[in-house]
């Protein structure tokens, strides 16, 4: 478990963030995050006032990073890149999560080490990630600027016949429904967005495509819902073109893989993160994922 209870012990009283940042080596504001997140608890109460004291024993909320043996799939002095497989979080949901990718970079690059950007848990693929706060400021930054051009695989419904650049604008909203939580939906009042579409090919004992995805923009979900949008969903997905009830069911984890193939067409989610183009401290990289998507996704369609 990443996140264990670590008892602790001060002799003189002093400021909470203080002995925090001597102890354990945090920054001030990390301490003070730590503190305001309630991880720092006094006789079993978390303490939350930032400046708060410490005197005697307590209790730290310590995140312990384990390891599952995942290799980066290519390494520089400043950053790494990992090639997650699809069911692993980038970051802990709450501190019950056994196991995310954000383990496996602190336990193998220490605790500098961070994730410059997010894929969905059920998205397999390349994720990027920095060795140090220097590279990981300028890695968010390149982010920023748009600098990185991203390219993924996707397994659809349907075939796809043409190539196709869709430009519908994607807006967040909170469902009728409070059982379903947040969904990306297309409309003209959302954030402009547009995403270049390639079929690759076409399996007719299936009828499915295997389409290369191009997004020139980094909305949540933005190739699930343009994909959905223009009737070509992708195969595994288990909120956009299911039911309330089976959305309601795969978010209770009470849908079963036979389920998910029932209604979706497969066991997972087929997306996949399969290429990475940017320009960093003036060398060009294109990094290509060395799963066999195509194979794996075929895989997927059956139990």
């Amino acid at each position: 478990m990443p996140f264990i209870l670590k008892k602790m012990y001060v002799e003189k009283k002093q400021k909470a963030f203080l002995y925090l940042m001597k102890e354990l080596g945090y920054t001030q504001r990390e301490a003070q995050r730590f503190i305001a997140k309630g991880r720092l608890l006094v006789d079993g109460e978390p303490m939350v006032r930032t400046a708060g004291e410490i005197e005697g024993t307590f209790e730290f909320i310590y995140f312990e990073p384990i390891t599952k043996g995942l290799k980066p799939t290519f390494e520089e002095k400043e950053f790494v890149v990992f090639d997650k497989p699809s069911g692993v979080l980038i970051h802990p949901q709450s501190k019950k999560t056994p196991y995310s990718l954000i383990d496996e970079l602190k336990f193998q690059f220490g605790r500098d080490a961070n994730i410059a950007h997010r894929i969905d848990q059920e998205t397999s693929g390349l994720v990027l990630c920095a060795k140090n706060k220097e590279s990981e400021r300028d890695i968010k930054m390149m982010f920023q600027e748009r600098e990185m051009q991203k390219k993924y695989l996707a397994l659809v419904h349907g075939e796809f016949r043409e190539p196709l650049c869709v430009e519908e604008p994607l807006l967040r909203f909170q469902a009728e429904s409070a059982l379903v939580r947040m969904v990306v939906k297309v409309d003209p009042a959302g954030k402009p967005s547009k995403t270049d579409f390639k079929p690759l090919k076409y399996f007719p004992e299936y009828d499915m495509t295997l389409v290369e995805c191009a997004p020139h923009t980094g909305r949540q979900h933005q190739i699930r819902v343009h994909l959905f949008h223009v009737k070509h969903p992708i195969v595994g997905d288990p909120i956009y073109g299911q039911s309330e009830e089976n959305i309601i069911k795969f978010l209770d984890r009470e849908l079963t893989p036979q389920d998910r193939i029932d209604n979706s067409g497969a066991t997972r989610l087929l997306l996949h993160a399969s290429e990475l183009e940017f320009e960093l401290y003036d060398k060009v990289y294109h990094i290509k994922s060395k799963v066999d998507f195509e194979k794996l996704a075929l895989e997927s369609l059956t139990q």
